[in-house]
């Protein structure tokens, strides 16, 4: 009789352990097409900013972590959809995304800025000099939404699957400009591709906040907060922002 006690309470430790390890794995959402914030590299494995930001604050909360991508246009229905508990894929906190997410304390602060050829040296970026232009972003982005906002009725506007594809239509002439977060822009800038290019004019938007998402009511939310004022406090941030850039941009 002993020693079938002790199997029964092997057998529930047992189980009481792989429900534990059960719920402390979680999934990161990312789009994976956004370097240097998220891109894969040459294996095929999802690097970036945003990566190993995820990566940092599953360590404080001491869970296991894997990432799952997803393309942008269905990022917020898929996390809606739990393919995976958060979404950390650079994305701006705005109040129509409120609406069917909530979001974590501000993990970078970014910009919007017009890039567009060096040679167009009298390229202007008011709203009279680009009457006509045809412009392109990132389909589901705020720069797509500015654009529609404030050009909307004077210039052409053109969206994209991926920042990628916008890039490559800018490469080939058919496109005048390109708006788009600045760090993005940045990044692109100092590739072959993007040297015949710069920024114009000062940034359209100056304070644009990103954050992490989370389904409505989360409890996630605030364990990912304390994690990353943890990450803040002890320079793990910095580290990885080091990494990427010259410049904080927390």
């Amino acid at each position: 009789m002993q020693s079938y006690k002790k199997i029964l309470l092997a057998a529930a430790i047992s189980l009481a352990f792989c429900a534990n390890a059960a719920a402390e794995t979680l999934k990161m959402g990312i789009e994976a097409a956004y370097p240097p914030f998220n891109n894969k590299d040459a294996s095929g494995q999802v690097v970036g900013f945003d990566k190993d930001i995820g990566d940092a604050l599953c360590a404080k909360m001491k869970v296991e972590c894997t990432v799952v991508t997803s393309d942008w246009d269905g990022i917020i229905p898929a996390l809606n959809a739990k393919k995976f508990d958060f979404l950390v894929s650079s994305l701006s906190i705005t109040d129509e995304r409120k609406q069917a997410v909530d979001f974590t304390d501000p993990y970078y602060s970014n910009k919007l800025q017009f890039i567009a050829p060096k040679d167009k040296t009298d390229f202007k970026t008011d709203k009279a000099s680009l009457k006509g232009k045809i412009i392109g972003a990132q389909r589901a982005t705020l720069a797509g939404t500015w654009l529609e906002d404030n050009l909307g009725d004077d210039i052409t506007i053109k969206l994209y699957d991926t920042q990628e594809n916008a890039y490559l239509d800018l490469t080939s002439g058919r496109l005048d400009a390109i708006l788009a977060d600045k760090y993005v822009n940045y990044e692109w800038l100092k590739s072959d591709a993007g040297k015949p290019y710069e920024f114009k004019g000062e940034p359209v938007v100056e304070s644009d906040k990103i954050g992490i998402a989370v389904r409505k009511g989360d409890p996630i939310r605030e364990k990912l907060n304390a994690a990353l004022k943890e990450i803040v406090a002890d320079g793990t941030y910095k580290k990885i922002n080091d990494k990427y850039f010259p410049f904080s941009i927390y």
